[in-house]
């Protein structure tokens, strides 16, 4: 999957159209978690580096069905103005005579960041003729948006049909370590996969399975698995659909060599609220009228050993209900595990990269991906529109 990137095209006296991920968290018209503006630096400001370069920059915020005030990319121009130390212009719109004027009077080393693009239905559905709007801003497209790449919109797929597409920095960061789980991992290679249900891990566990050595299963989604295996599971998640789905892939594991690992032991609750009191139940069995909600002191211990030991770790869920207070140890404990491997550990998914955030240990991880529903559809082996759609290397 090696694409073109910012490197491999001269920029030299080009406006750059970039697509970024700038969906950031907003309250009351402040941002409350700027990761998604600073991730992008690298890129904005190698374009900037470039002799007589400008940069176009356009995002989407929200879901809006219309303009609105409150999905506006004003926070985020003033924002990026004091990350980048220069004036960041924010055009009125994306598209249309207004757009084009702000970019048409820029200068070298000027920076524009175009109005929500999702202020037009013709970006998701990805309009040929919107696209060709937003490409006429620009000479070069780069699209640095993981976050987006898995959707089909006009300015992620339909612009680079228009302009010669590359990746920046974090694009290519993401296809190296998400995409490189699948090209020639180093074993031994341990997946940690968490979540609330089968359902929706069932296409990571088995485009995983072939090259995995050991397939760790714990949060909601295990106590199907662990019902499979014939032991009571208590008033836990259970997806009864999904019970032969389940057999059939610790089946398929088995023919495989691939160690499947589930809990052995659980932290429990009387009912799913974050007022409930954790109990310990040493061993695998649930008792009745208990809810498992986070994995025991032995299964902390079983998961470590493996990932201590691990030469890649793909994470990719929480182990349990961490979001309460009292449910919140193994998953902490997992994350610590993975920033103590000396691996290449990866982090992909909202609730694990929430997790890693949250206990201070991402910055000892190798990657901690930037796209939820990018980064688990890449897990599953999916092609991403917005990866294919980039020249190739």
């Amino acid at each position: 999957m090696a694409k073109k990137t910012v490197r491999d095209v001269d920029l030299r006296n080009k406006k750059v159209l970039v697509r970024v991920d700038f969906n950031v968290p907003l309250k009351e018209g402040k941002i409350t978690d700027d990761t998604r503006i600073t991730a992008a630096l690298p890129t904005l400001k190698y374009i900037l580096d470039q002799k007589g370069a400008s940069l176009v920059i356009m995002s989407h915020l929200g879901r809006p069905k219309k303009p609105d005030t409150e999905n506006s990319l004003a926070p985020v121009a003033k924002r990026l103005s004091e990350l980048l130390g220069k004036n960041v212009t924010l055009a009125p719109d994306c598209v249309g005579p207004a757009a084009e004027a702000v970019v048409k009077a820029m200068k070298a080393g000027d920076v524009v960041l175009l109005e929500n693009v999702r202020f037009h239905s013709e970006e998701e559905k990805n309009d040929p003729a919107f696209a060709r709007q937003l490409a006429s801003l620009g000479d070069v497209y780069v699209n640095d948006a993981f976050g987006t790449a898995h959707r089909a919109h006009a300015s992620t797929e339909g612009v680079a049909k228009i302009l010669p597409g590359v990746a920046g920095f974090l694009m290519e960061k993401e296809i190296k370590f998400l995409g490189g789980v699948f090209e020639n991992p180093a074993k031994p290679f341990v997946a940690v996969i968490g979540g609330a249900k089968v359902s929706t891990k069932i296409a990571v566990l088995e485009s995983l399975l072939p090259r995995v050595t050991t397939m760790i299963i714990g949060g909601g989604m295990s106590y199907t698995f662990s019902k499979v295996q014939g032991h009571s599971v208590g008033k836990s998640l259970v997806e009864e659909d999904f019970i032969p789905t389940a057999a059939s892939f610790l089946d398929k594991a088995k023919k495989a060599g691939v160690e499947v690992l589930l809990p052995v032991d659980h932290r429990v609750g009387s009912e799913f609220a974050e007022s409930a009191k954790a109990e310990i139940v040493n061993g695998a069995d649930v008792p009745d009228g208990k809810i498992a909600m986070d994995i025991g002191p032995k299964t902390v211990a079983l998961f470590r050993e493996k990932i201590i030991k691990a030469r890649t770790v793909i994470w990719n869920g929480p182990m349990g209900v961490f979001e309460f207070p009292e449910f919140s140890g193994g998953t902490q404990e997992i994350a610590k595990a993975v920033a103590d491997c000396k691996g290449t550990t990866v982090v992909g998914g909202g609730d694990s990269v929430a997790a890693v955030n949250q206990f201070g240990l991402a910055g000892r991880i190798t990657h901690v991906s930037t796209g939820g529903g990018a980064s688990l559809e890449l897990l599953e082996g999916k092609q991403l529109p917005g990866v294919v759609a980039l020249m190739d290397r």
